[in-house]
């Protein structure tokens, strides 16, 4: 298995440019994330460069096991981040996916392979950013509130950027974030494991929607929003079966949570 990537970082001083890559969930299904990690990068004084070529990162394919189409899909974003700024993703999951397994893609092609691995150590998932290069830190203007934080498998095994992420959420001194049982526990979705197994990835979202619910959390944030929209999906599910109108588990992707907290023309909602 690969050394996680935070092992052995080194991290830059805060730049005066990044490239933001978006991933496909927050472009197709909740772009306000996308959006809001824009409002906080730019709140620090930093330009935020999109190139509008961008697509999937691959890893679909290349968890499903066809490294020929994940490597078709990462060339046509090997050339879109020529300039040497960092890039920032707003997902554990796809940053360990260019970060981590990129250059093994192009290991067969020295000049891909160069072209990946310096890809690869610009990459920074976004709560590792705003702790380790911006130094986050801003008064928390939201009312008291309770959340569970879920961490997606990637981003802890991967990139250890849950450590980055509670440490965001611990600097809100009016939240009060608790910790569910089995929290290292995946949420059942998996890319295209929910796809592929339905009836076990329902079972273990179930599962997982209980044990946040157990808490007493009133919100669950994630900074990954394929385990965000299952896990709210699913609890969305169970309300209508029990004829609820009131989501009993609403959630947030982190950059959302974080910039509703902090920011002063919308009095700190969270």
């Amino acid at each position: 298995m690969s050394t996680p990537s935070h092992a052995v970082r080194i991290y830059p001083s805060k730049p005066d440019d990044v490239y933001l890559f978006s991933t496909c969930l927050i472009d197709q299904f909740t772009p306000e994330a996308g959006l809001d990690t824009v409002r906080l990068l730019e709140r620090e004084g930093i330009r935020v460069h999109y190139p509008e070529a961008q697509t999937c990162c691959g890893q679909p394919a290349h968890s499903s096991g066809y490294p020929d189409e994940s490597r078709a899909v990462a060339l046509r974003q090997l050339n879109l981040f020529s300039e040497p700024w960092p890039v920032v993703v707003p997902s554990g999951s796809c940053g360990g996916m260019i970060r981590l397994h990129y250059p093994h893609l192009f290991a067969n092609d020295p000049e891909l392979h160069a072209k990946a691995l310096a890809l690869s150590e610009r990459v920074y998932e976004l709560s590792e950013f705003l702790v380790h290069v911006v130094n986050f830190a801003h008064a928390d203007l939201g009312a008291p509130c309770t959340v569970a934080l879920h961490t997606s498998c990637h981003a802890r095994r991967q990139m250890g950027s849950h450590e980055t992420s509670a440490a965001l959420l611990d600097t809100l001194d009016k939240v009060n974030v608790v910790e569910q049982a089995r929290i290292e526990e995946c949420c059942g979705f998996g890319g295209t494991f929910s796809l592929l197994h339905p009836e076990i990835s329902e079972a273990i979202v179930t599962d997982k929607v209980a044990s946040i619910k157990d808490t007493g959390a009133q919100w669950v944030v994630s900074a990954d929003c394929g385990c965000l929209l299952n896990i709210t999906g699913r609890a969305a599910k169970q309300d209508e079966v029990a004829g609820s109108t009131q989501p009993s588990l609403p959630g947030a992707h982190l950059a959302s949570f974080l910039w509703g907290r902090t920011n002063a023309a919308e009095g700190g909602v969270s």
